[in-house]
């Protein structure tokens, strides 16, 4: 893997990014898969070519962590922490149109699995590093460069171990920016025109990722069994995919909602969203994820033989819930599936809610304006979650901004975790001067 020698961020970001597309970082969230110290490794050369001195920390053999410094001018004021996740969710290359590791070019994109997901932010951080590293640039004050290991499984043996026992490397830390936010939506305006508007990430929802075991009596499968576990965890989740979970708009929500009814002339109620959100395109899944709690069934596992009554059945549930509601969910949950089945958490973290206001948000405005002047910048919460959630805990403020112009017909917003994944070349090199502006002024 090689690399070009220019200064400028944009001339080597598409190089970098279809570098780091190329190592297989996949998370099976088992622990089977190939993990990130390669990419890790990749990563730390890229920083010492510029004179860096980055940190590698291994939670578990294979499962790596990137971590560097770099001093500001202004040690005094609270740092910045700009970080990715160098791991990927899984790609099954039969169900894409292209091989999801090689990071081939075409339609003036970057196809493969992460080129969304992170594997641009990732490069457009490295590119805008490395140039203020060649270029003796001090950022106004201190930076903490981080690429994490296991985002894609809750960041358990990534961010989350380095809060835990490397808090040090946070240390002075007061702000973050991170993924899934700064890309832009292009939509109609009340006058017939077009505009471009930048969806900055704000808030995000909290995670709870539950298991079902529904519990009856093992028997021959030709006897009637009025306490068949398989039965009863269906009619749990039945019981649970009909629940309604009531609508609340956090103040996020709501500034995006009323901010965009304002720009296309399209009137909305808190019951009737649908022409709206429908002017957001692939971008409507995030949002409408964000008017209300969810939980959705990803996962069964139930019996061993097709004439034998097991004795359990098993379900695992996604639930994603809104600031302040996490215990609302759960008792709503334990009430909905009943007496006969248990409710186990096997991971769950917090949710997010940042101000869009002040300093940094300004900046990050300013930054976007510079490139793209008519460009509207609207606050949103993530129906997902960031690494942002394990810097919560040292006091550090989060958002998703990792900036990208977009194609007005590409369909962006689903190629999360998504088949055929892909970033436009164009976008990262925008992304890459819009990057460097924040750094030079945050």
């Amino acid at each position: 893997m090689t690399q070009t020698t220019s200064s400028r961020p944009e001339d080597e970001v598409v190089g970098i990014c279809r570098d780091l597309i190329r190592i297989d970082t996949s998370n099976y969230g088992d622990g089977s898969g190939p993990g990130e110290r390669e990419a890790a490794d990749h990563v730390d050369r890229l920083l010492r070519e510029v004179g860096l001195e980055p940190e590698i920390i291994e939670s578990q053999p294979g499962r790596a962590s990137v971590v560097v410094r770099i001093p500001g001018a202004d040690r005094e004021r609270g740092g910045l922490c700009i970080h990715g996740h160098l791991d990927v969710v899984p790609a099954n290359a039969e169900d894409w149109d292209v091989d999801p590791f090689e990071a081939i070019e075409k339609d003036g994109c970057i196809w493969g699995r992460g080129a969304v997901d992170m594997k641009d932010m990732d490069a457009m951080i490295l590119a805008c590093v490395r140039h203020i590293a060649r270029e003796g640039i001090v950022p106004p004050r201190d930076l903490v460069v981080a690429f994490f290991a296991d985002e894609e499984a809750g960041g358990v043996l990534g961010s989350h171990h380095l809060v835990e026992h490397r808090p040090d490397l946070f240390e002075g830390v007061t702000e973050a920016i991170s993924e899934v936010g700064g890309y832009s939506v292009t939509v109609p305006t009340s006058d017939g025109g077009e505009k471009r508007a930048y969806l900055l990430q704000t808030a995000e929802k909290g995670i709870a990722w539950i298991r079902l075991t529904a519990t009856g009596r093992a028997g021959h499968g030709s006897v009637p069994n009025d306490e068949n576990p398989i039965a009863r965890l269906a009619e749990a989740l039945s019981r649970l995919a009909a629940h309604k979970w009531p609508r609340e708009f956090i103040p996020s929500v709501r500034t995006l909602l009323d901010r965009l009814s304002e720009i296309t002339g399209v009137a909305y109620s808190d019951e009737d969203l649908d022409e709206l959100l429908d002017h957001l395109g692939g971008a409507q899944g995030f949002v409408r994820g964000t008017l209300q709690d969810t939980s959705n069934v990803t996962m069964l596992q139930a019996g061993y033989k097709h004439n034998v009554i097991p004795q359990q059945a098993h379900a695992n549930v996604d639930c994603r819930f809104l600031p302040g509601h996490e215990e609302d969910l759960m008792r709503t949950i334990t009430e909905l599936v009943g007496e006969h089945v248990e409710v186990e958490v096997l991971h769950r973290d917090i949710a997010l809610d940042a101000p869009f206001e002040g300093d940094l948000v300004d900046a990050m405005v300013a930054a976007l304006r510079a490139e793209d002047p008519d460009a509207e910048v609207l606050p949103y919460c993530l129906s997902g979650g960031t690494d942002n959630k394990a810097l919560s805990l040292l006091g550090v403020t989060g958002y998703g901004f990792a900036p990208l112009r977009l194609p007005a017909d590409l369909d962006f917003a689903p190629m999360f975790h998504g088949i055929n994944e892909r970033v436009p070349t164009e976008s990262l090199r925008f992304g890459a001067r819009v990057l460097q502006r924040l750094i030079e002024t945050c």
